[in-house]
């Protein structure tokens, strides 16, 4: 593993029975605290967004910490960033999705008029768990007529298989446990 990656891995914080009993949360917050970890990790997010194909045209960042990452990483490619958020939190919704979480489940909105059709879309993520939200995210992005270009995320939980949800899809996390 490449050493800046490997003290990014020592920053994530293991919470046992959170936010219910049986579930190991992931907390990035120090990670995201700590200067030179959050640029690692932006840095390597933002090489996903680039390629061959001349990269991507927007980020979707998936709420809440794709948030700070997803701006993070659009600052970086020079892009604009849209979020994905919650219920009740958009005053205008272009659409809306429900899908199974790790632990019940949940819905993710677009806001309305941020995603232009044809457009590229990079989304960004801490977590890929079950792949429940990452694909609620993708499925929201090509609602809007946009294609789903690649997805990036921090950390990939590799025992609950969220990668197969996303088959066919441009998939890098920067760790695997």
């Amino acid at each position: 593993m490449n050493p800046e990656l490997e003290r990014v891995s020592g920053l994530i914080r293991e919470v046992a029975d959170f936010p219910q009993p049986g579930v190991l949360f992931r907390d990035l917050s120090p990670l995201l605290a700590d200067a030179e970890g959050f640029r690692v990790v932006v840095g390597e997010m933002a090489a996903h967004g680039t390629g061959a194909d001349g990269g991507v045209d927007v980020v979707v960042g998936i709420e809440a910490r794709g948030f700070l990452l997803g701006a993070a990483v659009a600052h970086q490619l020079g892009l604009g960033v849209v979020g994905v958020r919650k219920p009740g939190k958009l005053p205008a919704v272009a659409h809306r999705i429900d899908y199974a979480l790790e632990y019940g489940t949940a819905t993710l909105e677009l806001p309305e008029g941020t995603l232009r059709a044809g457009s590229r879309v990079l989304v960004v993520d801490d977590v890929l768990a079950t792949g429940g939200t990452v694909e609620a995210a993708c499925a929201l992005v090509e609602h809007a007529e946009a294609e789903v270009s690649a997805v990036s995320v921090v950390m990939e939980l590799a025992a609950l298989n969220g990668r197969e949800r996303l088959a066919g899809r441009k998939v890098r996390s920067l760790l695997t446990v």
